[in-house]
C-alpha cells in the first residue's frame, strides 16, 4: 500500500531528543524558544508562540481577543472539526461562508454576505496547503474592524502576494503527526501584535507571568521541550521537503490532466501552495462515482482519504446546536460528494508517484 502520509523522522531529530532528556528540562524550555524563533522566521512574523496542539492555539487565539456571549465567528462549513470545536470552547458562537471550489477555501464574497452585527472574528481556513484569498478578506475585515484568526493548520510556509499565511492576524497551527511539519502533537500562534504574544504566553502557563503571579484565568496548553526537538530539525529541511511536495503534485498533474471527470487542484495565481493534501473531484460527468474510485485505489494498493465527508456542521451533535448558525452552502455540499484526497508527499518515490496516477486513470475509467 502507498500511504496517504508518511511520518519520518532522522537522526537529527533522535540526537536534539535524547539532548533534552540528558538535560533534564523536559517541560518548556529553550527548545521551545528555538522552535518559537525559528517557526516565527519561516512565517514571516515577530512572534510564534508553542501550545500543545493545534486546536488548543485556536481557542486560545479566539481567547485573547475577549470575546463574550453571542459574539459570532465566521468560518468556512469545509474544515475539520477542530475549527468549530475552538469556537464553541471559546465560548463564541459559528456561523458559516460556503467556499470556492477552486481553491477549497471559503468565498469572500459569501463571507462578505454572512457578516452581521454580532460578527466578530473572521476565521478564514487555509485548507489542503493552499491558503484562502487573504487580499480580499483582509479588506473586509479592516472594513468592519473585525478580527482575523487563520486556520493555517495544514498550510505552513503557503504565501499569499508573496506574505505568509498565518500573517495577516493571528495564526494557527497544528503540528500533528500527519502534518508537513510534525512535533507529534503540538501547535503554534503566530501574530505581529506584541500585546497578543504576551498575553498569549500568560494565558498558556496557567495565567501566569512569574510563578505564582497569576494575571489572568488561563490554562496549560504549554508544548514540551521533547516534542519541540523533533520539530527543530524539519524547519531546516522545510524548505526542501515542500518542494519535494511540488514535485509530486506537478507529476500527478500532468499524468491526470486528460481524465475524463476529475477536476484537478491548482495553485491559484498569487498564492503558492505546500501540498499538505493533493484533492481531486470526481465529477458527475466521471463513468463512475468518488465511493467507487476510492474503492478501486484501494484495491489497487493506493491509499487516499476523505477530507472531508460532510459539512462541519452535518453532525447531529450540531444540529440543533444554539450557537452553530448552519447556512445553506451548496457548494460545500457538492464538494464533500466529490471529494478525494491521494498521495503527494515528500517521501514518495518517482516509481511511486508513476503508480498512483495509473491507478487514478483505471480508478476512474468506466
Amino acid at each position: 500500500m502507498i500511504p496517504i502520509s508518511v511520518v519520518k523522522l532522522d537522526e537529527a531529530a533522535e540526537r536534539l531528543a535524547v539532548e533534552v532528556i540528558r538535560s533534564g528540562v523536559l517541560a518548556q524550555g529553550p527548545m521551545v524558544a528555538r522552535l518559537e524563533r525559528e517557526f516565527a522566521d519561516l512565517v514571516g512574523v515577530e512572534h510564534a508562540v508553542a501550545v500543545n496542539n493545534g486546536t488548543t492555539a485556536l481557542v486560545a487565539a479566539l481567547q485573547a481577543l475577549d470575546l463574550e456571549p453571542g459574539d459570532e465567528v465566521v468560518t468556512s462549513p469545509f474544515t475539520f472539526v477542530a475549527t468549530l470545536n475552538a469556537i464553541l470552547e471559546a465560548g463564541a458562537t459559528a456561523r458559516f461562508a460556503d467556499i470556492r471550489e477552486e481553491d477549497f477555501c471559503v468565498d469572500p464574497q459569501a463571507l462578505a454576505a454572512a457578516v452581521g452585527p454580532r460578527t466578530k472574528v473572521l476565521m478564514p481556513v487555509h485548507l489542503y496547503g493552499q491558503p484562502a484569498d487573504m487580499d480580499a478578506i483582509v479588506p473586509l475585515a479592516q472594513q468592519h474592524d473585525l478580527a482575523i484568526v487563520e486556520d493555517t493548520a495544514q498550510s505552513l510556509g503557503a504565501t499569499i502576494s508573496g506574505r505568509g499565511a498565518g500573517s495577516f492576524g493571528l495564526g494557527t497551527f497544528s503540528l500533528y503527526a500527519t502534518k508537513n511539519l510534525t512535533t507529534g502533537e503540538g501547535g503554534m500562534i503566530t501574530t505581529n501584535d506584541d500585546a497578543l504574544a504576551d498575553k498569549l504566553r500568560v494565558l498558556r502557563n496557567q495565567g501566569m507571568r512569574a510563578r505564582y503571579q497569576y494575571e489572568m484565568a488561563g490554562h496549560n496548553y504549554r508544548l514540551t521541550d521533547l516534542q519541540a526537538a523533533l520539530g527543530i530539525p524539519q524547519l531546516a529541511a522545510y524548505g526542501d521537503n515542500v518542494k519535494r511536495r511540488k514535485d509530486n503534485a506537478a507529476r500527478l498533474s500532468a499524468g491526470l490532466a486528460d481524465v475524463p471527470g476529475l477536476r484537478l487542484p491548482t495553485e491559484l495565481p498569487g498564492r503558492s501552495h505546500v501540498w499538505h493534501q493533493y484533492t481531486l473531484l470526481v465529477t458527475d460527468e466521471a463513468p463512475v462515482d468518488r465511493d467507487e474510485v476510492i474503492s478501486r485505489l484501494s484495491a489497487a494498493g493506493v491509499g487516499c482519504g476523505i477530507y472531508y465527508p460532510k459539512t462541519v456542521y452535518d453532525y447531529e451533535c450540531y444540529r440543533d446546536h444554539p450557537r452553530v448558525i448552519a447556512d445553506p452552502a451548496p457548494v460545500t455540499e457538492r464538494v464533500v460528494r466529490q471529494c478525494v484526497s491521494i498521495p503527494v508527499h515528500h517521501h514518495l518515490t518517482d516509481s511511486q508517484v508513476d503508480q498512483v496516477i495509473e491507478a487514478v486513470r483505471k480508478a476512474v475509467a468506466a
